[in-house]
This record gives structure tokens, C-alpha cells and sequence, in this order.
């Protein structure tokens, strides 16, 4: 059967982050939403992980988010969904205090999963969508 509609993708990429290493997008924009890929706390200037634990990882993973969002014109006011993955459950509380800074009421629907092992040992990585 022929597809009738074609789905238009268009791919964002801050400038301020390191390029992906695989076959992925920083962000994708389709249908008036931004699907952001998961960002761990790598720093963009060494492409290693930021020392400091918890805290530190998920500030810097919430300041790469902002950076793909600067990209597409977004910032996380516009965010509506969160997904967030914990090496270490027993890390929820410093996570989400420092979450909570970074976004304002109403607070975008959210997930938090505690996986077994995320991207270069990180502790945490988090993934959004917005609205474009």
C-alpha cells in the first residue's frame, strides 16, 4: 500500500555540543513536536563525563538539553514530556533537586527508570519532547 503522506523530519544540532558518534540526532522536529535524544552528562569540551557525581551529571546533562533546545528556538518552558533513567535509584532526591531548578509549574509529564548501565558510566540520562 502507498504511503499518501510523507513524513517530514528535520533534524536540530546545537552547535555547543559534542556531534553524535552514532546514527542518531541530537533532536528531531516532526509533526509540531521536537523528540531530543538522551543527553548524559558529557562535557562538550573534553567529551569526557563530568566528575562530581549525581549533582554535577545532572546539571551538565540539563545545561546540554537547554543547548539543543537554544537550537530549535525552545527553551524547557516549552517542554512537555521527560524521560529520565537512574543508574542508582538511591540517587532520585539530588537528581530531582536539581531538576526541579530548570523547569516551572506546570511541570512537564515525567518518567524515571532505573536501568542497569547508561552511556560512558553516567548516573544519569535524561530525554525530552517538546513542542515546536
Amino acid at each position: 500500500m502507498p504511503r499518501e503522506t510523507q513524513i517530514r523530519r528535520t533534524a536540530i544540532t546545537s552547535p555547543e555540543l559534542t556531534p553524535p558518534v552514532g546514527p542518531f540526532s541530537q533532536a528531531i522536529e516532526v509533526d509540531g513536536f521536537i523528540y531530543f535524544s538522551g543527553q548524559v552528562g558529557q562535557d562538550p569540551t573534553t567529551g569526557r563525563l563530568v566528575a562530581g557525581g549525581i549533582a554535577a551529571e545532572t546539571e551538565r546533562v540539563l545545561r546540554n538539553l537547554s543547548a539543543v533546545l537554544k537550537a530549535a528556538g525552545r527553551s524547557f518552558d516549552d517542554v512537555v514530556r521527560a524521560g529520565v533513567y537512574l543508574a542508582n535509584m538511591n540517587d532520585f532526591v539530588a537528581m530531582n533537586g536539581i531538576y526541579a531548578k530548570h523547569f516551572s509549574q506546570p511541570f512537564p509529564a515525567r518518567t524515571t527508570i532505573a536501568v542497569a548501565a547508561l552511556p560512558l558510566g553516567a548516573c544519569v540520562e535524561i530525554d525530552l519532547v517538546a513542542k515546536a
